[in-house]
């Protein structure tokens, strides 16, 4: 990752942090493609311990069925990289870390596609208590700058939820 990428994932944590703090609200994370990246960035900013609640790092699909309780058959059907796994996978760290606001990472960062999906899909899942949604992106670039720019996605979906 580059320091420009780091400054904004920085600064992008910064405002989810303080939204978050402003609307009294708590957050979890379930992270596939980011590995805990979103967590840790979240858990580097000052304040942070007033709002993350925790964050499940679910590689493996194992994971995401067991802990978060993804459907198995979901993953089956459509593998992990998919707009209705990271829907659930939100929801799923909603729940299971009793936050008000879930937010999920699941893609392909390379070097290999993965599931069908080329390099550089992802998926950015948010739960709230008013519903969740999930948004598809299509970044390029290194594995380490795919991971980042998903880190940077999920802070900014993050910090739109917690405006909601």
């Amino acid at each position: 990752m580059t320091n420009q990428q780091h400054l904004s994932l920085h600064h992008l944590s910064e405002q989810a942090v303080r939204k978050a703090m402003e609307t009294k609200r708590t957050v979890a994370t379930a992270e596939s493609l980011t590995a805990g990246m979103v967590s840790a960035v979240l858990a580097d900013t000052p304040g942070a311990s007033g709002m993350l609640q925790g964050g499940v790092v679910a590689y493996q699909n194992s994971v995401k069925a067991d802990v978060l309780k993804v459907s198995p058959e979901l993953l089956a059907d459509v593998g992990s990289v998919d707009s209705g796994v990271a829907a659930a996978m939100a929801e799923g760290a909603r729940t299971a870390l009793g936050a008000d606001i879930g937010v999920s990472t699941t893609g392909v960062a390379g070097p290999e596609s993965h599931d069908g999906k080329p390099v550089g899909t992802v998926y950015i899942g948010i739960a709230t208590g008013a519903g969740t949604n999930a948004f598809g992106y299509v970044f390029s670039g290194s594995r380490a700058e795919i991971r980042g720019q998903a880190c940077a996605a999920a802070l900014e979906r993050l910090t739109e939820a917690l405006a909601s």
